[in-house]
């Protein structure tokens, strides 16, 4: 290891200590290590605050003021009164309900939709304590669901990625998009399966920052914009999902079409400034923004290509295909999670596992997919985008969201793996 390695290593390590032991406030950690970057000569200014540049925090940001603005509606305030409904009944009936219900929005939004995961995190956080079901029971595991679709119809991305790491290899053989679905499907249901289970291991506390603050929303009334200004707030509500949705066709200008829908909230007076500005600069956008920086050093450094070489020499070729394929997918998502490059995770490792089952003289298809799918299923540390929300917008201690996502994480790999290859058998 280089001693940029080791430096870059240790930073990570400090963060994740201060954010587990709450010594300071809630996005304060990941910036320090930015700082701690710059001093350690790993990355240039530009480099460890990229994330106060990148793309899709400029695009959350953006949709968080739109959210801002979305929330003051009768719209908003009829679906908060459904979640209610369900939230007061507090039964284990309810909390089923809510989850089958986000995961079947997450059927049309697809795999690792930022506009949606966002808005149901920003509705979940915006529901008052109630002791029966209390929101903190609610955000971690519908956070989570809105990356698992219970139907997997909009699975585009992954298969093209899937599809790409084989031609790349050599293999031009044809996948069902059906069977690839189904793939997806299997660890769907081992997603809903633990958190059925993982129901009475989840916290009860508020996730307002005072009482104050929870009894206002408990005393909420309907929003008393004039119509004009609700059809246009819903209206740039609307455009913003669309935008995100294209963004593979519209490129760089989808990333700032929630950003332009918020200034145009700003101009009509939907919201004031103030708003704008806190929303725009929330404790969880830092939390977003900085992580980035760190996670690019991680990557930058070679941490990722190095601890992928080491694996596949130890692995070596006498290893269980199975085995082989539940470590390069845990590999992958691990070094996903750690350095916020999906798609670098990606064609480091499935190249590795192709070859591997190449020379064995078995079929790849299996180990292609699972290695793929698994770039968008670690999340057990909240050092990316959803994780990193779901643990500021729920107020939980890092101890109390690995109880959740560390099983979840495990239990999705398995059922990926297991499913990949009885589907696509080698």
């Amino acid at each position: 290891m280089t001693t940029d390695m080791i430096l870059v290593l240790g930073i990570l390590i400090l963060m994740i200590v201060l954010i587990m032991t709450d010594k300071l406030a809630f996005g304060a950690p990941p910036l320090l290590a930015c700082l701690l970057l710059v001093v350690c000569g790993v990355s240039t200014v530009p480099q460890a605050f990229a994330g106060f540049v990148n793309s899709n925090v400029i695009m959350i940001a953006g949709f968080m003021v739109v959210m801002a603005g979305l929330q003051k509606t009768r719209l908003i305030y009829s679906i908060k009164c459904a979640m209610m409904a369900q939230v007061n009944r507090g039964s284990y009936k309810s909390y089923t309900l809510l989850l089958l219900i986000v995961m079947l929005g997450a059927s049309l939004a697809g795999t690792g939709a930022t506009g949606y995961y966002v808005l149901i995190l920003t509705l979940l956080s915006t529901l008052p304590y109630c002791k029966k079901l209390p929101a903190s029971k609610l955000i971690m595991p519908l956070g989570f669901a809105t990356n698992h679709p219970l139907f997997p119809v909009n699975v585009a991305l992954l298969f093209g990625v899937t599809v790409s790491v084989l031609q790349s290899s050599g293999i031009t053989q044809e996948i069902s998009m059906m069977k690839f679905a189904l793939v997806n499907l299997v660890m769907s249901l081992a997603y809903l399966a633990w958190s059925l289970i993982a129901y009475r291991f989840l916290p009860d506390h508020p996730i307002a920052d005072n009482v104050e603050e929870t009894i206002a929303l408990q005393d909420e009334e309907v929003s008393t914009l004039p119509a004009w200004k609700e059809k246009c707030t819903v209206g740039a509500f609307i455009v913003s999902v669309i935008g995100m949705m294209l963004m593979n066709t519209l490129g760089d200008i989808a990333y700032v079409i929630p950003g332009l829908a918020g200034a145009f909230m700003l101009f009509i007076g939907v919201l004031d400034f103030k708003e704008v500005r806190d929303h725009m600069g929330a404790p969880v956008i830092i939390m977003t923004a900085g992580v980035i920086g760190v996670a690019d050093a991680l990557a930058g450094t070679g941490v990722t290509a190095m601890v992928g070489d080491a694996v596949a020499g130890v692995l070596g070729s006498d290893v269980s295909p199975f085995l082989f394929i539940i470590a390069l997918a845990l590999l992958t998502s691990t070094c996903a999670t750690f350095t916020g490059s999906t798609m670098g995770s990606v064609f480091i490792f499935a190249p590795i596992a192709i070859a591997t089952c190449t020379s064995l003289g078995l079929n790849p298809t299996a180990a292609a997919i699972a290695v793929v799918i698994s770039g968008w299923n670690g999340g057990y540390m909240p050092i990316d985008g959803m994780p990193a929300m779901i643990l500021g917008m729920g107020k939980y201690k890092l101890s109390e969201f690995w109880l959740f996502s560390i099983p979840m994480y495990f239990i999705r790999i398995l059922a990926l793996c297991i499913g990949a290859i009885l589907i696509f058998p080698m």
